[in-house]
């Protein structure tokens, strides 16, 4: 592993989120205004109390046709914590626009009941013309979005990136779908992306008719040597093959399905060209190596990346770039 040298360098360095200087960036009058219409609108639908505005005229037509499609997240199934507070948190207007667009497109029939929620989004497990999917709904009323910038700037996949909180959640959505999508190209367990429109995201369902499959934090694993074995070569696949790399690789983003790892939340990771692609892989082999050892494998950090580095994959067939 000596020829490595810049790997020793990322293990050894301090990996505090390094600050950048950035320019000031001038604005136009028209593109002020736009600014200012569109800071406006967020306003007011942040500021909505309850769900009343469904009744104005432009909305009403629009819910009356997906309101059964709803009536799942709405209080109405045997799922305690659906409740109108939850409706009134999640579903403001722009994201039934984007239910609406998708349910009109048969990509969604119903949601039915909750399987996850966290600081930037909801799950739902929903039911679309080919089954059962996953439906996540990202916040567009918070400010969490602003501290996951880091792992947007920099990725040469989204350029001009907008300041603005709606259009930075429309990118990190956009992102993760396409994240999703490399990462199945090459053969990776992750959830299979089946569509997206604005904040929200459509793909595969891991879990039983009734409860979403557990995370691998939850299990115990009874044999953790071939999981640990799968999950290395996922990051060696991710880095060396699909050029990219996680950059949360931990339990918590692991689900445990059909006895197997999938991994999950794929969002913040990053292409290799970004600047701190190197510092998130070995954060994230330090994250499964923590894991193994836990588990009571013996497993070392520096053996553990120079695996993830030069772990032989010509068995794979090369793949387009993007």
């Amino acid at each position: 592993m000596g020829r490595h040298t810049e790997w020793d360098d990322e293990l050894s360095k301090d990996t505090k989120q390094r600050r950048n200087n950035r320019k000031k960036r001038h604005v136009g009058a028209d593109q002020a205004y736009m600014d200012g219409e569109s800071s406006e609108f967020i306003k007011s639908l942040d500021s909505s109390k309850g769900t009343s505005w469904m009744a104005e005229k432009k909305y009403k037509r629009m819910f009356t046709e997906i309101e059964e499609g709803l009536s799942g997240v709405m209080g109405d199934g045997p799922f305690e914590w659906v409740d109108r507070r939850v409706f009134d948190a999640v579903f403001d207007r722009l994201t039934l626009m984007s239910l609406y667009k998708l349910m009109k497109s048969g990509m969604i029939d119903t949601l039915d009941f909750p399987i996850a929620r966290g600081k930037e989004a909801h799950v739902f497990h929903g039911t679309g013309e080919s089954g059962p999917v996953a439906v996540k709904i990202f916040h567009t009323s918070n400010a969490v979005f602003k501290n996951l910038i880091q792992y947007i700037e920099g990725d040469p996949r989204f350029g001009g990136l907008k300041r603005r909180h709606r259009d930075l959640v429309d990118i990190w959505v956009r992102k993760e779908f396409r994240n999703l999508s490399r990462l199945e190209k090459w053969g990776l367990a992750v959830p299979k992306p089946l569509g997206v429109h604005k904040n929200v995201l459509v793909m595969e369902y891991l879990g039983t008719p009734n409860a979403p499959s557990p995370r691998l934090r939850d299990v115990k694993v009874i044999e953790p040597e071939p999981v640990y074995d799968e999950l290395l070569e996922f990051l060696a696949v991710a880095w060396q093959k699909a050029k990219m790399v996680h950059g949360d690789f931990s339990p918590y983003n692991i689900m445990w399905h059909d006895d197997r790892p999938v991994v999950i939340d794929v969002g913040q990771a990053v292409v290799q060209s970004h600047p701190r692609s190197k510092e998130f892989l070995v954060r994230d082999v330090t994250r499964l190596v923590e894991w193994a050892n836990k588990s009571g494998l013996d497993v070392e950090l520096a053996e553990a990346i120079y695996d993830v580095l030069e772990m032989d994959l010509s068995h794979l067939e090369t793949k387009e770039e993007e």
